[in-house]
């Protein structure tokens, strides 16, 4: 993807609030799925990782490596992922 794609999805995300949140109990599968559908219906969401800092950049990851999606932007504990649905 390239920096100018990237740019236009932060701005759209500017306004979108999170949807998923990730709690004390981590990346599960339950949450893994509601991600995954959330992607599939919106295909740009916000998640809240509430852990620390190196924490939420190991869920990130993980999240990035079982769903395909991108990365778009991390800032505390917010970040914007984004994967295209190719059914829409």
């Amino acid at each position: 993807m390239n920096p100018t794609d990237k740019k236009k999805l932060r701005a759209d995300a500017h306004t979108l609030k999170p949807i998923v949140t990730i709690g004390q109990s981590g990346l599960t599968a339950p949450v893994l799925a509601e991600i995954e559908l959330a992607l599939d219906h919106h295909e740009l969401i916000k998640v809240k990782i509430r852990a620390e800092r190196d924490s939420r950049k190991l869920i990130s990851e993980q999240i990035h490596n079982n769903t395909g999606a991108e990365i778009i932007q991390s800032i505390g504990q917010v970040v914007v992922i984004y994967r295209l649905n190719p059914k829409k």
